[in-house]
């Protein structure tokens, strides 16, 4: 008898993008006082903003009371860590989403990271329905094959939310690529010069000593005017690469939001975003795995374990995410030993 086979999407992957979300606007909570979320903005008023859809938010219960305010605040510091922590995703996410509204719809001041912050946690709601794990870090306790109708339809809606949430990146970082072509500062590759020499958005007075002779010569500020075009356009194109191209992908967006985040202090929008890398990614339905050195191996490394179909999938350089919608016929003696064996087989072609 054969069947489906559907990949589960609750592994540390995907709990690994939610710590990174959650601690991103952990840290524009905790880092900021109640006066400056807060504070009243010119031409549009009071903050909160209590009107319309926004008067769902949390911070409405005490609009005008930076004291209550200050309490509302870590509460939602405290909830956003008890998320990140990892505990119990099935109980958290609806939280988590609700306090990036209460953020993105409530402080003065809000950036592109609280607004992907909202929006992969709304998405992360969709896997975390089925997620029965006391901790997102655990490996899921039943495998495709022996899950019933109901836990499959479950494996099925987290796996297209992880699914859509892939394409927002791609389409986060479409627009941010297509943005900057039309202006003569990115087509000539001075665009960072002006950043870099920004007194607001420039680097720290520890760190301009290293950035200013980059920025000002003519072939540094070039590649630090294009190449991030580059990362981005990569990042586009991601799903498109054979995994072993993607593990690239990955590293360059990872490295590209930090640097940001050292130049610019932007950094829950770096940790929101690398969130989303993460996703982007890395295989639907891996484990983040860290691997003890063997006989042959000289030092501990980390690797990743990729079980089912998908590995198959990579084997042969396909799209991984076309394994959550392709029928797979899977035998009914799928046994441990002959997954390991895939496993390994594969292992040299995911590092």
């Amino acid at each position: 008898m054969n069947q489906r086979h559907i990949l589960l999407p609750w592994t540390n992957v995907y709990g690994l993008a939610r710590t990174l979300v959650a601690l991103g606007t952990a840290g524009t909570l905790a880092a900021s006082s109640a006066e400056t979320l807060f504070r009243p903005v010119a031409t549009i008023g009071d903050y909160p903003g209590c009107t319309s859809t926004t008067a769902a938010s949390l911070f409405c219960l005490a609009p005008d009371d930076y004291t209550q305010l200050t309490w509302l605040k870590w509460v939602c510091v405290a909830a956003l860590l008890v998320v990140a922590s990892g505990w119990r995703p099935r109980l958290t996410a609806l939280p988590h989403a609700y306090v990036n509204y209460s953020v993105f719809s409530g402080i003065a001041i809000v950036d592109g990271g609280d607004q992907i912050a909202l929006i992969l946690s709304v998405l992360f709601v969709l896997p975390a329905l089925g997620d029965k794990r006391r901790w997102h870090w655990e490996q899921p306790s039943e495998q495709p094959p022996k899950t019933h109708a109901t836990q499959r339809v479950l494996a099925l809606i987290g796996t297209s939310g992880l699914i859509m949430l892939r394409l927002q990146m791609v389409i986060v970082y479409l627009q941010a690529a297509v943005a900057k072509l039309p202006h003569p500062e990115w087509q000539d590759g001075t665009a960072m010069w002006y950043w870099g020499s920004n007194l607001d958005f420039g680097p720290a007075p520890w760190l301009d000593t290293l950035v200013a002779p980059v920025i000002s010569s003519a072939l540094g500020v070039a590649l630090m005017t294009w190449l991030p075009l580059v990362i981005e356009g990569s990042l586009v194109i991601s799903l498109l690469l054979p995994q072993r191209l993607r593990w690239w992908a990955m590293g360059a967006g990872l490295l590209f939001h930090f640097s940001i985040a050292l130049m610019m202090g932007l950094w829950s929008f770096a940790l929101a975003m690398s969130g989303g890398i993460v996703v982007l990614c890395l295989p639907l339905g891996s484990t983040l795995q860290f691997r003890t050195a063997g006989a042959d191996d000289a030092a501990p490394s980390a690797s990743v374990w990729v079980q089912g179909t998908e590995a198959e999938d990579l084997d042969q350089h396909t799209d991984p995410s076309a394994a959550s919608h392709m029928p797979a016929d899977c035998p009914d003696d799928h046994s441990p030993t002959t997954e390991a064996l895939a496993v390994k087989e594969n292992k040299e072609e995911l590092i």
